[in-house]
């Protein structure tokens, strides 16, 4: 927790010299839900009434990049599936708007961010030449833990800090997922995946334009005694 503290509070002098502090995370499961009747909106002396009832259009999930020290939401990744290929591939995407710069990730402890195909990346990326091993047997790749050690090193250019177990609220990304979900998904009625996935860019966009870093107070020490 004091580790990722650190990295909250250091974001915006490691941005001023060329890096990036991005959380990340999943938001799995949104759904495509039109609203089965129209909504009756506010008139005097009675509030604003949604339809209950609703059409399920399936879901998407969105792979969430935000910047720190900006407070933008960068590269996001809308697709049905969250593998630790869909993983990698956003990871791709996004480090390549800055090939060359210092890439700190704050995640937690899901197997997709401690996957083999993240951490051949992440030493592709870093021009690591060392035998990695085989994964379920031998070296960096053999388990979860290992493989967590190798991408939490402080000595590569590309390197993931995890949250502690049932310490979600330590990644800020959390905090803009309640936004999308408070101003965006709780009310919208979406006839299809297609026009929710629209809906849901248009919403990073706008937001960007008025984007400010959160103000972090927390500073890794107990909060009662």
């Amino acid at each position: 927790m004091n580790e990722i503290c650190t990295v909250y509070h250091e974001a915006e002098a490691v941005c001023a010299a060329g890096g990036h502090t991005i959380s990340v995370d999943e938001m799995t499961g949104i759904q495509a839900l039109e609203h089965k009747y129209p909504d009756k909106p506010v008139i005097p002396g009675k509030a604003a009434c949604m339809e209950f009832e609703y059409i399920r259009h399936g879901t998407t999930s969105l792979i969430g990049f935000f910047d720190v020290a900006t407070g933008r939401m960068e590269m996001p990744y809308l697709n049905p599936t969250r593998t630790e290929e869909d993983f990698v591939g956003a990871m791709r995407a996004l480090i390549e708007t800055d090939p060359g710069a210092s890439w700190t990730f704050v995640c937690d402890g899901l197997n997709t961010h401690k996957s083999e195909s993240l951490v051949r990346f992440i030493a592709q990326q870093c021009g690591l030449m060392e035998d990695l091993g085989i994964k379920g047997k031998s070296g960096i790749l053999k388990n979860l833990e290992s493989r967590a050690e190798f991408l939490h090193n402080k000595d590569h250019r590309i390197r993931i800090v995890y949250t502690p177990k049932h310490c979600s609220w330590m990644n800020q990304i959390e905090i803009w997922f309640g936004i999308i979900n408070r101003r965006l998904l709780k009310r919208k009625s979406y006839k299809s995946i297609e026009e929710l996935e629209a809906s849901i860019m248009r919403f990073i966009e706008q937001y960007n334009l008025m984007a400010k870093p959160f103000k972090w107070t927390y500073k890794g020490v107990p909060l009662v005694a």
